[in-house]
């Protein structure tokens, strides 16, 4: 079982550093809503799923410490709270999900006490927690189908355990192919400029005792020609409703290098990472990072200092290189909007 990314303890949020794996295995206390928030931008928590619980959390800490205010301050720095978790990161659409729905519980309870008010954020919290731990395990579940015994995946970036409450979307998938009995190898992309492959994914795999190597990302063709890969597996960002799917830079690459070589390229996410509003990947806010992540990998120098930096954090895959979306609803196929939209509707 993964590492627990993130936890409720003492009136307080705990997050596992994951700026310091695989080096060192450090857990933060946080009281303040800046510093969440910074947590958020530094990438302390990242991963669509644990970045809206880490926010919805984040909701919590701030009425908390608004609590002995008076009703209209404290709902002032309630929504203030939300505001600045808001402009956290732009691309990961379940940040703004988790949000909202926090602002529906405030505005639900607004002619409460404070104290009460409290109460039902953190319940609220603790709700959207519980929920992605299940959605995990059934994404896993539907995902897990598709394997068969032996089967060799390649994977990009991040998209387990320490990227959502339980065991993961992209990589839910490889661990509950191995509950049910199945062996799976997985080769991770190391996932530049952060390595969030190499970093997080290995350690994670390597944790749970599931084969896995890492590859230079500008290796995957080459895997994908000799290796014998028999499907890619990734997480998602944003997934507009024609398909188009936002996740991390590279992930369109792999897509592209996955259709030449005939290797199905799947999609593992949450109904809560579509975004039924966008016609297509083309209106995905796409975030760009400092160039300090390029210029000084992992904090040595890498590039010349006054070189100018390119830094996108996402890219978008057009959704006719994507196989299949599978979420806690099951597998969707192209064309993709009707089942999407099967999906989200009540």
């Amino acid at each position: 079982m993964p590492m627990q990314t993130l936890k409720w303890q003492d009136d307080a949020l705990i997050l596992l550093d994951q700026t310091r794996l695989p080096e060192e295995l450090v857990y933060t206390t946080y009281r303040d809503v800046e510093a969440i928030a910074r947590a958020i931008e530094g990438l302390v928590v990242r991963g669509a799923p644990a970045i809206g619980l880490a926010a919805a959390y984040g909701v919590v800490v701030g009425a908390h410490v608004a609590v002995d205010c008076t009703p209209e301050t404290f709902c002032r720095r309630v929504e203030a709270a939300i505001a600045r978790l808001a402009c956290t990161r732009p691309t990961a659409v379940n940040l703004f999900w988790a949000l909202d729905q926090m602002q529906e519980v405030l505005a639900a309870n607004r002619d409460r006490d404070n104290h009460a008010i409290c109460d039902a954020l953190l319940a609220a919290a603790h709700r959207l927690f519980e929920e992605d731990r299940q959605i995990c395990r059934q994404i896993g579940a539907h995902g897990a189908a598709l394997l068969r015994d032996g089967s060799q995946v390649i994977t990009h970036c991040n998209a387990g355990g320490l990227a959502t409450a339980d065991y993961g979307t992209a990589l839910g998938v490889v661990y509950a192919a191995q509950e049910a009995g199945k062996k799976v190898a997985v080769f991770a992309d190391e996932t530049r400029p952060l390595l969030q492959g190499s970093r997080l994914t290995a350690w994670e795999l390597m944790q749970s005792g599931i084969d896995v190597k890492v590859i230079c990302d500008n290796a995957a063709a080459v895997v994908l020609r000799n290796e014998a890969i028999d499907c890619c597996i990734v997480g998602a960002d944003r997934i507009a409703k024609n398909g188009d799917v936002a996740n991390k830079i590279g992930t369109y690459g792999l897509a592209i290098l996955a259709r030449e070589h005939d290797v199905p390229f799947y999609v593992a996410a949450p109904v809560s990472t579509l975004d039924m509003e966008l016609a297509s990947g083309a209106e995905i806010p796409i975030e760009k990072r400092d160039a300090a992540e390029v210029r000084q990998g992992m904090g040595k120098p890498t590039a010349p200092d006054a070189v100018p930096v390119y830094n996108p954090a996402f890219d978008v895959t057009p959704g006719d290189l994507v196989s299949a979306i599978i979420s806690e609803k099951g597998v969707a196929r192209a064309p993709y909007e009707p089942a999407l939209r099967a999906w989200v509707e009540p």
